[in-house]
């Protein structure tokens, strides 16, 4: 049986939203002096090389690579870092940071689907109810721009962050299917594909990086380390002690951070439809996870 969540789990809880609810502003920023591919490479890379030493210093154990594991690693680690990261980057030049915080809130909807198809975990009414409502969400928050795509980059940038959330939730399904292995240590090989990947593109594209000015600069050594190597920690941390239903509790409140940050510091104007999506997507994870967060309480 699963612990009584601690004032550290529910504190790191409230770390893991505050630190993933400000990437999406931190990407903002970041991209101010650098291009997508870019500030994604950089993410990967750094997140890597941070969890690659901290596994060389827990002395963990590489995986016993037989071809089962090593295709699962290449393909989850494109859909889980390479692909969703150059996505949002490239995304977040032409939408607010506060559309692409939304949503990354529909990615537990996208997987509840994708799971009654690929696994065990079959959908009862009341999850097909919050999935409905999460994507009537998703579609307010795309709004009709979507039907203009050829007439400006806007509706590309939307769809773009919302293929980073259903990346996200494919790779969550293929995830639970693979292999045992050390949560850190799988975490740094994935880190490690999308590295692989994505410097070649980078280097391709928009070629040798440069040290640009102090706060685009400082914005990409955020990414690396905070959002995806720190907190891929304190997830591992939180979900070992406190368990995955209490994990939930961070997919309410990124894309509230993500909606704060870029209102009060990137002074971004959003429309109304954003807030009306917003309650519409929360609404439905909260429908789909209400027994999972009646049983936490209840715990």
């Amino acid at each position: 049986m699963t612990a009584q969540p601690t004032l550290f789990n529910w504190l790191s809880i409230l770390a893991l939203g505050l630190i993933w609810g400000g990437t999406f502003m931190v990407v903002s920023i970041a991209l101010q002096g650098y291009g997508p591919l870019t500030v994604a490479c950089a993410r990967t890379t750094l997140g890597a090389v941070a969890l690659l030493a901290l596994m060389k210093a827990l002395k963990r154990p590489l995986p016993v690579f037989s071809p089962i594991v090593v295709k699962y690693l290449m393909v989850i680690g494109l859909l889980n870092t390479a692909v969703p990261f150059a996505l949002l980057s490239w995304g977040q030049q032409y939408v607010p940071s506060a559309f692409a915080g939304i949503s990354m809130a529909a990615l537990p909807l996208f997987v509840l689907p994708l799971a009654h198809v690929f696994t065990d975990e079959k959908l009862t009414t009341r999850n097909a109810l919050g999935v409905s409502l999460g994507f009537v969400g998703a579609a307010v928050l795309i709004g009709p721009g979507v039907l203009r795509i050829g007439t400006g980059m806007e509706p590309l940038g939307q769809l773009a962050c919302i293929g980073a959330a259903l990346s996200y939730a494919i790779a969550s399904i293929l995830t639970r299917r693979c292999p045992p292995m050390d949560a850190i240590v799988m975490s740094a090989l994935l880190l490690g594909v999308g590295t692989l990947a994505l410097i070649p593109a980078m280097l391709l594209v928009e070629g040798v990086p440069a040290w640009v000015d102090p706060r685009t600069s400082l914005a990409i050594l955020f990414l690396g380390f905070l959002p995806t190597a720190l907190a891929a920690l304190i997830r591992v941390q939180t979900i070992r002690t406190a368990g995955s239903v209490f994990m939930t509790l961070v997919n309410y409140q990124v894309p509230l951070w993500s909606v704060l940050f870029g209102v009060l510091i990137l002074n971004e104007v959003l429309p109304l439809r954003f807030f009306a999506a917003l309650g519409l997507i929360l609404t439905g994870l909260a429908v789909s996870q209400s027994r999972n967060m009646i049983r936490l309480f209840r715990a």
